[in-house]
């Protein structure tokens, strides 16, 4: 996540009302950095479900594998014992669950004051996300979209498809910062 899209997703988690806050996507925890920094301010709980054995694109072969991550005894890339630092140091706001959101949202009832997408974009898992959590979102309540492209000549449509059907859906945008869309369910 480029700096800009950084400070305007702490900005706009800021904003956001305490409840339960949920981040789709983990990976290795910068964003989960800046959400908790966020939920602990306002006094919210942040719950950030992620496998840790990275999307698509952090494949072999992928343009953002990074072979440090890779666990040398099962040939996977694991990225939770990067995590477990940051999880530590929100232990007072945060929970982790370690779980695809295929199983996550089969049991996920909370009501949800920010969501945050920021998981594998694919057009099938984007849309999936979207579908499961989305409805959680109370009335006011925030959500953000990582990694959102317009243009197909920028990066994937997922996430850009995921805000449409937001938008479609009644939520409305506050604001665009990079690839990072705000929106509110009015």
């Amino acid at each position: 996540m480029p700096v800009g899209e950084g400070e305007a997703l702490h900005s706009a988690a800021l904003t956001a009302r305490a409840g339960t806050w949920l981040e789709i996507g983990t990976y290795c925890g910068k964003s989960t950095l800046l959400l908790g920094d966020a939920a602990r301010a306002v006094g919210a709980s942040l719950v950030t479900v992620d496998h840790h054995h990275g999307s698509e694109e952090n494949q072999p072969g992928w343009e953002w594998h990074d072979t440090s991550l890779v666990d040398p005894r099962t040939g996977r890339l694991d990225t939770l014992p990067h995590f477990r630092p940051v999880l530590d140091s929100l232990a007072d706001v945060c929970s982790a669950v370690i779980g695809g959101t295929e199983v996550v949202a089969k049991w996920w009832t909370s009501p949800v004051e920010l969501l945050f997408l920021d998981g594998n974009h694919t057009e099938e898992t984007a849309q999936h996300d979207y579908r499961a959590f989305a409805p959680h979102v109370v009335p006011g309540g925030l959500l953000l979209v990582h990694d959102v492209f317009p243009d197909p000549a920028d990066g994937g449509q997922a996430p850009w498809h995921v805000v449409q059907a937001a938008l479609a859906d009644g939520f409305s945008e506050r604001s665009v910062h990079g690839s990072l869309r705000v929106l509110q369910r009015t």
